[in-house]
């Protein structure tokens, strides 16, 4: 019989026992009050007596083997699970691409609940905080984290989250100062989002936590994973080109996000809805794709529709073009230019916003060519 079935039946015979010896119990109480008024049946009340104590006996016996019975049931209930999460869950090898764990397999997890819970928060942040939100309405601009963080941040260089739960805390220069997984999650919320930061010991964050820890479970500490982030795209030896990649957009990224750039509904008539680009509901000049060697990788390894890192469909060249394009357009202000890499020399190569250890214009940090930018900064 099924475990599911087996504790209920067992629970319940055992209480159908435990009452009717308790109820046999009680009768035995008034027998014996009738036969002490009767001298000559003295001896029929020890025997009654030493059958309840009997009766008690057998109750303690029955409910202790019970007890240990339905134990060693969980036991081997949690030891067959375990030895099968084992048997299916990814191998950290760090020559293979790391894959996130079977969804199903957080069912069986102690924190099952906040796992799925922190999975959803990330593939439908709308539903939460955005303009009907559950949680907090209009809290967030037009995204979903999954927007950026593909598949709720499970796809191999999908901007994932494989490290999250062994790199963090680190020590970030762009904050400069050590960073935890809550910190890191309101960065997003706040840039990504161009929205309000969690309540850092709220359910929400505490499920978004949980669910990126579960992702990187088996990683070992301080590893991170092939698969992570996402591709670098080959420098190329010329700026990128907004005009070369308004081409790229009509022809490959317009029929999902719109000629626009405000994104479609899935489908046509539905709810959700292929991300905004750019404008107010877009990420902010804060954001980490507002890069655009980030921006280039992340189209170059996922987008269009169907493509992978191992089968893309735009060549490196087309991959830079669109996101100059993209990064050309519209969006809503750097929140944080003021405190931002406290220490400019850390500043990456293509951070688009000065001042600089460097001469190189602000013009070529945010389109290239960044060969150049890039060897001088190798050469510090």
């Amino acid at each position: 019989m099924d475990s599911l079935y087996v504790y209920p039946v067992v629970w319940l015979a055992l209480a159908g026992i435990v009452a009717g010896l308790i109820v046999m119990n009680s009768n035995l109480d008034g027998y014996t009050a009738v036969l002490r008024s009767n001298e000559l049946l003295k001896r029929q009340i020890l025997q009654l007596n030493w059958l309840r104590k009997s009766l008690w006996f057998g109750i303690l016996l029955l409910v202790v083997v019970s007890i240990a019975t339905v134990s060693q049931l969980l036991s081997e209930r949690n030891r067959v699970i375990r030895s099968a999460r084992e048997s299916v869950w990814p191998s950290y090898s760090p020559e293979k691409i790391w894959k996130a764990p079977d969804i199903s397999l957080a069912e069986t997890d102690s924190e099952a609940d906040l796992i799925a819970y922190g999975r959803d928060l990330i593939a439908h942040t709308q539903d939460y905080f955005g303009p009907s939100g559950l949680v907090r309405p209009n809290a967030i601009n037009g995204l979903n984290c999954q927007s950026c963080h593909l598949d709720a941040g499970s796809r191999p260089f999908g901007n994932n989250y494989f490290a999250v739960a062994s790199t963090y805390p680190q020590q970030r220069a762009r904050s400069g100062s050590l960073e935890t997984i809550p910190k890191r999650i309101n960065d997003c919320f706040q840039r990504s989002l161009n929205g309000q930061p969690l309540d850092s010991t709220s359910r929400e964050m505490r499920a978004i936590v949980t669910y990126m820890q579960w992702l990187g479970t088996g990683v070992p500490k301080d590893a991170k994973p092939r698969g992570t982030g996402l591709v670098e795209v080959p420098l190329l030896d010329r700026p990128a080109s907004p005009e070369l990649g308004r081409e790229v957009y009509v022809g490959k990224c317009a029929s999902c996000h719109g000629s626009d750039g405000q994104g479609l509904p899935i489908p046509p008539d539905g709810a959700r809805a292929y991300p905004p680009l750019w404008g107010d509901k877009s990420y902010n000049q804060g954001a980490g794709l507002f890069r655009l060697s980030r921006l280039a990788g992340y189209v170059k390894a996922n987008m269009p529709f169907g493509a992978t890192f191992d089968n893309p469909q735009l060549t490196d060249e087309e991959a830079w073009d669109v996101a100059a394009f993209i990064n050309s357009q519209p969006r809503p202000e750097h929140p944080f230019l003021a405190t931002d890499w406290p220490d400019i020399s850390k500043k990456p190569y293509d951070h688009p916003f000065g001042p600089y250890r460097d001469s190189f214009p602000e013009a070529q940090h945010k389109y290239g060519p960044f060969k150049p930018v890039a060897a001088f900064y190798k050469k510090k």
